[in-house]
């Protein structure tokens, strides 16, 4: 019994990782969290855009000269 707890104590984030994983995997939550992680990223660039409009001009600029 010993074994097992020093086996828990060392694995415990790894195994409820895993188990978390599966579960994700099983309800198909993966397509919820991706479309979230994507609009979240779009608001964040969006605001940047806003907050930053000429210096996103002058990259933008530079990037297609580049082109």
């Amino acid at each position: 019994m010993d074994g097992f707890k020093d086996f828990w104590n060392h694995y415990k984030g790894a195994i409820i990782g895993i188990i978390i994983a599966v579960l994700i995997l099983i309800t198909r939550l993966q397509d919820l969290i991706i479309a979230v992680v994507v609009i979240v990223l779009g608001a964040i660039i969006g605001n940047y855009v806003q907050q930053n409009k000429e210096d996103v001009k002058t990259k933008l600029k530079s990037f297609i000269d580049k082109m």
